[in-house]
C-alpha cells in the first residue's frame, strides 16, 4: 500500500512537474507566433481598402490595440488581456474572443477525439494482425492501402466523401450521412441529437482517420515485429504460456508504447486536419473558426486558436507520458 502511495505521490509531483516546465515554454511560443503573426503585415489593411470605413473608425482600432506600439508592448498588452479579458476582443468586432472559443472547442474535440478512437482501434488491430500473419495476402493487402493512406491529401478525400454521399442521397433519397453542418435538431439533448449528431461527424471523422489508420497500422505491425522476436517471449512460449496469452499480455503490451508516442504527437496533426476538414464540411469547429480569421487578417483571434491548440497538444504530451508509466512499469516518475 505505501509503495502505491508513493508511486501516486510521485505522479503527481510530475504532473507538476511537468506543467511548470509547460509555462515558459508556452510563453516562448506565444511570443514568437505572435512576432511572426504581426510580421505578415498592417492587420488594418483590410479595413484602409474599404471606401466606407471612416478614418475615425480606423484609428479608433488602431488605439483599443495598440497597434502604433512596437510589437513587445503590443505583446505584453496582448497577453494581459488573455489572463484578464479571455484572450480580450476580435480585432474588427467588440465581440469577446473567448466565447466564440468556448462554443467551438467542444466541437473539434468531438471531431479530432472521435477519429483518433477510431484509428487506434483499426490502426492498432491491423497492425496486430499483420504482424502475426507476416508475408500473408492480408498483411499485403494492408500494407498497400496504407501506402495509399498515407498518400491521400485531406482535402481530397473530404471532397470524394463528400460527392459520394451527397450523390447517393440525391439518387435514392436515403440520408446515411450528412455532408456539411454539425446539426439539424433544434434541442441539443436526447438520443435523436447524439444520433443526429453521429451522422453530421461521420464522414469528417472518416476523413481524419485514415491518415491515421495508415500510420498506426504501420507503427504498431512494426513495433510487434521487433518485440514478437524478443527473448522474454521466447521464454514465456517455452514455458508453455497460451499463444493468445503470450500476445496479448507480452508482445501488445510492449509494443503499444511506440504507438502512445506517436498517438500523441498526432493531435497536431489532427488538429492541423481538422482546419481543413471543418471548412469542407462547414463544420462549426476551431479548425473552421482559424480559417476565417485569418482570411479577415484578425491576428488576435488567430493567436487565441495557436495558443489554445498549443496547451491541448501540450495536455495529450503529458497524457501520453503517464501512460508509459502504465505501460511499461521499469518507468518510474522520482
Amino acid at each position: 500500500m505505501s509503495g502505491k502511495r508513493n508511486n501516486s505521490r510521485n505522479v503527481f509531483a510530475y504532473i507538476i512537474r511537468r506543467l511548470l516546465y509547460s509555462i515558459p515554454v508556452l510563453l516562448a511560443a506565444s511570443f514568437l507566433i505572435f512576432t511572426m503573426v504581426s510580421a505578415l503585415g498592417d492587420p488594418l489593411y483590410i479595413l484602409k481598402m474599404n471606401p466606407l470605413s471612416s478614418k475615425e473608425t480606423i484609428e479608433h482600432i488602431a488605439k483599443v490595440h495598440h497597434l502604433h506600439d512596437s510589437i513587445p508592448v503590443r505583446y505584453v498588452y496582448w497577453l494581459r488581456d488573455v489572463f484578464t479579458q479571455g484572450f480580450g476582443s476580435s480585432l474588427f468586432v467588440d465581440r469577446p474572443i473567448w466565447k466564440d472559443l468556448v462554443r467551438v472547442i467542444p466541437h473539434t474535440l468531438q471531431l479530432v477525439l472521435s477519429a483518433e478512437i477510431v484509428a487506434l482501434m483499426i490502426g492498432v488491430g491491423i497492425g496486430i494482425y499483420s504482424s502475426i500473419r507476416q508475408y500473408s495476402l492480408f498483411d499485403y493487402a494492408a500494407t498497400t492501402f496504407s501506402f495509399l493512406g498515407f498518400a491521400m491529401p485531406v482535402f481530397w478525400l473530404a471532397l470524394m466523401l463528400q460527392i459520394a454521399f451527397t450523390n447517393l442521397f440525391l439518387s435514392t433519397h436515403v440520408r446515411i450521412f450528412y455532408t456539411s453542418g454539425l446539426s439539424s435538431v433544434p434541442t441539443p439533448h436526447g438520443i435523436h441529437f447524439l444520433y443526429d449528431r453521429a451522422q453530421h461527424l461521420a464522414i469528417p471523422v472518416m476523413t481524419l482517420a485514415v491518415l491515421s489508420i495508415a500510420q498506426y497500422s504501420r507503427y504498431m505491425r512494426a513495433s510487434m515485429l521487433d518485440v514478437i522476436n524478443s527473448d522474454y517471449v521466447r521464454t514465456a512460449r517455452a514455458k508453455g504460456v497460451p499463444e493468445r496469452q503470450v500476445i496479448l499480455r507480452h508482445v501488445v503490451r510492449n509494443a503499444l508504447i511506440p504507438i502512445v508516442t506517436v498517438a500523441s504527437l498526432n493531435i497536431g496533426a489532427l488538429l492541423g486536419g481538422a482546419i481543413i476538414t471543418e471548412t469542407v464540411f462547414s463544420l462549426d469547429g476551431i479548425g473552421f473558426y482559424f480559417f476565417q480569421k485569418l482570411q479577415a487578417a484578425d491576428l488576435y483571434a488567430v493567436m487565441a486558436y495557436l495558443v489554445v491548440t498549443s496547451i491541448i497538444i501540450i495536455v495529450f504530451n503529458l497524457i501520453a507520458d503517464i501512460l508509459y508509466g502504465y505501460l511499461d512499469p521499469r518507468i518510474r516518475y522520482d
